[in-house]
């Protein structure tokens, strides 16, 4: 299923590539940096990407890490994955953390994040007195690995 997400480009952004798949079996699209800048270790930014959406309603944009920048350099999402809502119309920006031990230069035009729209599914939550009993009941944090 394709849907259309309406793109406005920003003066900044003039003369970069749009969000694209870079593969055929691609779920993400890469997106690139509309701006230079340096991240220190420990240290966060978000980075502009020249452009802002209009997703359809009913929809959303996930944004996700690139595996190499992370493998590589130790660069990622901090709030993976970010989600751009369908009534957000400001700048589409791609907030990175820096969890390497150097300065990372980010350079205009470098593919920084991977954009994959997504369908939302709304919920409604139901206040009850008392949940149905399951085999693993309130056991979490790794207890399904061990007996």
């Amino acid at each position: 299923m394709t849907i259309s997400i309406q793109l406005a480009r920003l003066p900044h952004g003039e003369g970069l590539p749009l969000p694209a798949y870079a593969s055929k079996g691609a779920a993400g699209m890469d997106v690139v940096a509309a701006e230079n800048v340096t991240i220190r270790p420990g240290r966060r930014h978000a980075v502009a990407t020249g452009f802002r959406v209009a997703i359809p309603e009913g929809y959303e944009i996930q944004v996700r890490p690139r595996s190499g920048l992370a493998f590589k350099h130790g660069i990622t999402v901090p709030n993976t994955p970010g989600t751009i809502d369908s009534d957000y119309r400001g700048e589409l920006k791609v907030l990175l953390i820096n969890h390497g031990p150097a300065d990372f230069e980010v350079k205009r035009g470098e593919r920084i994040a991977q954009l994959v729209p997504a369908a939302v599914t709304l919920a409604r939550f139901a206040e009850v007195e008392e949940l149905d009993d399951t085999d693993r009941g309130a056991g979490g944090f790794g207890s399904t690995g061990t007996k």
